[in-house]
């Protein structure tokens, strides 16, 4: 796997189980590169849908990506506060094109208060019994979430207290 370097920009691809590929990000600058971290930085980035359909982001964000866990983080840096985007997903690769890694639906939406919710479990059963993922996936995939809940409990990683708007201010180093 190739490890870009802090301040390259890199596309993020996000694929669906099947090999179909499901959203792009134009651009993401790297911010912190390790063997199994990735922290990114954006703002208005456009996003490119796998019917075509584009959009640009409205916010500066700070995405984190790890190849230790099957989830990752979008921190969103809005007028009232952070709110964060997770997905449970396979753990990140990078290669010659991009940042892949695949998405399996079930999502947390975390609030600045730090209270969420948990979205779109009818999209993942839907996609489960479409694309038959195997049991043992599923299991995977509900453990991370647990795990990625008890990480909003404990206010670890980008979950931190201060953590997105200090990689922010970084970002902003690469914006000049």
């Amino acid at each position: 796997m190739i490890i870009p370097k802090d301040g390259e920009k890199i596309e993020i691809q996000s694929y669906k189980h099947n090999g179909t590929l499901h959203r792009v990000w134009e651009e993401t600058t790297v911010l912190k590169s390790q063997s199994n971290i990735i922290i990114g930085g954006n703002d208005h980035v456009k996003v490119t849908e796998s019917d075509g359909r584009t959009w640009r982001t409205r916010e500066p964000a700070i995405t984190y990506f790890t190849s230790l866990n099957w989830f990752n983080i979008i921190s969103m840096i809005r007028n009232d506060g952070v709110y964060y985007y997770c997905n449970i997903s396979s753990p990140y690769v990078v290669d010659h094109e991009a940042l892949k890694y695949i998405d399996y639906d079930l999502d947390i939406k975390v609030f600045p208060d730090q209270t969420y919710k948990i979205l779109d479990e009818d999209e993942f059963e839907q996609h489960r019994k479409q694309m038959q993922y195997p049991d043992v996936l599923q299991k995977i995939l509900y453990k991370q979430l647990r795990i990625l809940e008890h990480w909003v409990h404990q206010r670890k990683g980008p979950f931190e207290p201060d953590f997105a708007e200090r990689w922010y201010e970084h970002f902003l180093t690469y914006s000049n």
